[in-house]
């Protein structure tokens, strides 16, 4: 085809679309709101697109109108209809009166078979939506109705089924009765577990399974025994398949269908952030190294601030994810106010679950070196110590509506076990978020520690082991851990220089409020206050600003610009990327 050909028909064919595309009909809907105008609208359905289905819209919309009244419960509506056709498109007034609605005189519903001793079903029928006096909506009624055929299905009522399922209404009367006769029959149970042949010691299977044969046939604990296959990263794939059931033995036999995850994973990363700056990262993995389920991480990452190297090795006790032992070294150079150090590490410690609790106890050995002015010091420590930690949200994990996450920590050493000094370091972490209103959402955070110790050991307390505030998830306004206590240092000119050292003591707290403009942006505005201090010598510092968020597939992207309100005028941007909790 020639190009001027080419281009007259890509014309006529944009014409012949814009033409299909033309609106042919405009209505409007007097007397009703809220959701009797959506159904209302969503019976009528899309506007017509031809002149045979505007005829056919015209025609059909008063009968569309009083059925998506008669199924909110309103069987006497007035319905009148004008249409304009002197003039593209045409017009169409629909006014409406809905009249008095039908109310439920009755509602009957009975529960016959074995889910009459079944808590799950004792639960449903305390929360009926259809209650007498109540106007009659069929949505809730079918609503209803399938919450109960579905919950028999899911708790091994497979021969369960609806003897009666009606709405009898007395349009003279205003009035409906609804009757539910459910006959649920037997409970199946579960029958035999086949899992297809893996590298995997049977014991980790066991040690994860959720039912056993002859324990009732639940769908919940089917995905939740799913869901913690999955979960171990031993598996490309898990699927706890239900078989064929048997009548005889009212049982459902069972079969895990596994495919391998690979050998091993490599990702690289790239980031940045306004405290650590721009980074860059390698992990590699080794999901299944051995039939006993021991795993491994091997983490990379550069960034001018803070480069590091961690190793972590698992080996799975009771249970791959909820109760393991974990083998850690770690290498490590970081920033600490005036101070560079070097730290050399490793950790032997076990976490286990408990619901949302998460606990650990581990021996930790710490070996630091760093740079106060001129000199370099070194400590050593072994560190016995506990976590424990909570988290609960609600929503995007990534982006939650609400929630609260805390975490407790406690190390301690003595110079009797080899540590350069007696100490003892406590910490605490809390995050809340909550959104009071659509659109408006509160955080708030709070960081409290303390390390005790031996006032002349003083110089013996590693950077890291001491506190300090500033940087993006302390108080914005400032940089990455600038600010806690001074000390006077003198250097090689014989000049005395003021260092910032850290402190003994912590306590940073946050308040921001998000105002969500679109879904995936929001605003923020927000203050900072606390500081890192010794002893009682709190002396707080405050930081304020405004911030952009972008919600995104891998977290928020919050840019922030804050205030050093304590400092000559000025402002500090900070990037962050991740969850508040």
């Amino acid at each position: 085809m020639r190009p001027k050909a080419a281009i007259l028909a890509l014309c006529l064919t944009f014409s012949a679309g814009a033409a299909d595309a033309k609106v042919l009909l405009k209505y409007s809907i007097e007397g009703l709101s809220g959701s009797t105008l959506d159904n209302a609208q969503a019976y009528l359905g899309e506007l017509p697109e031809s002149e045979a289905e505007r005829a056919n819209f015209v025609y059909s919309a008063r009968r569309q109108v009083g059925l998506s009244l008669n199924a909110l419960g309103y069987y006497y509506p007035r319905i009148e209809i004008a249409v304009n056709r002197e003039r593209e498109p045409w017009r169409m007034l629909i006014k409406v009166d809905p009249g008095e609605s039908v109310r439920l005189a009755s509602v009957n519903v009975t529960l016959d078979g074995e889910a009459g001793q079944d808590p799950a079903f004792e639960e449903l029928l305390e929360d009926i939506p259809l209650q007498p006096d109540q106007r009659l909506n069929h949505g809730s009624y079918e609503a209803f109705k399938t919450r109960i055929q579905s919950l028999g299905q899911q708790r091994g009522y497979l021969e369960g089924s609806m003897k009666r399922n009606r709405v009898t209404v007395d349009a003279a009367a205003g009035t409906a009765a609804v009757d539910l006769h459910y006959d649920s029959g037997p409970r199946y149970h579960f029958g035999e577990l086949s899992i297809e042949e893996f590298p995997l010691d049977q014991r980790q299977f066991d040690n994860m399974a959720i039912f056993a044969r002859g324990d009732h046939f639940d769908m919940g604990a089917i995905q939740e025994y799913q869901a913690q296959l999955q979960r171990t990263g031993y598996f490309g794939t898990a699927l706890v398949r239900p078989g064929i059931p048997d009548r005889d033995a009212r049982e459902v036999p069972m079969r895990v269908e596994l495919t391998p995850n690979v050998r091993h994973s490599y990702r690289v990363g790239l980031g940045f952030s306004t405290d650590t700056q721009e980074r860059i990262s390698l992990t590699w993995r080794t999901p299944l190294i051995n039939r006993f389920g021991h795993r491994q991480e091997t983490r990379l990452e550069y960034s001018p601030v803070r480069p590091r190297g961690n190793f972590t090795y698992i080996i799975p006790l009771s249970h791959p994810t909820d109760d393991i032992l974990q083998v850690r070294a770690r290498l490590e150079s970081n920033e600490y106010g005036d101070l560079e150090s070097t730290q050399r590490g490793s950790t032997v410690g076990r976490e286990w679950r408990l619901g949302d609790w998460v606990s650990t106890v581990h021996l930790r050995y710490l070996d630091e070196l760093w740079d106060l002015g001129d000199d370099s010091k070194q400590s050593a420590y072994w560190l016995p110590g506990a976590t424990l930690s909570h988290r609960s949200t609600r929503g995007d994990p990534l982006d939650p509506v609400g929630g609260f996450s805390q975490v407790y920590a406690v190390e301690a050493g003595t110079a009797v076990a080899g540590s350069d000094i007696d100490l003892v370091r406590m910490t605490a972490n809390w995050r809340f978020a909550f959104t009071p209103r659509d659109r408006h959402r509160l955080v708030t955070r709070l960081d409290a520690g303390a390390v005790l110790f031996e006032e002349d050991k003083r110089p013996d307390l590693a950077p890291s082991l001491s506190f300090f505030a500033g940087g993006s998830h302390s108080i914005r306004g400032y940089s990455y851990q600038s600010l806690g206590p001074e000390e006077d240092v003198p250097v090689a000119s014989g000049e005395t220089v003021k260092l910032v050292v850290g402190g003994d003591r912590l306590l940073v707290g946050s308040l921001e409020y998000q105002y969500y403009i679109r879904p995936e942006w929001r605003a923020a505005l927000f203050i900072d206050a606390g500081n890192a201090f010794n002893g009682s010598d709190f002396d707080p510092v405050v930081g304020t600003g405004l911030g952009a968020h972008l919600i995104s597939p891998v977290g928020p992207i919050r840019l922030d610009l804050g205030y050093a309100v304590n400092e000559a005028p000025g402002w500090r941007i900070h990037l962050t990327i991740g969850a508040e909790l």
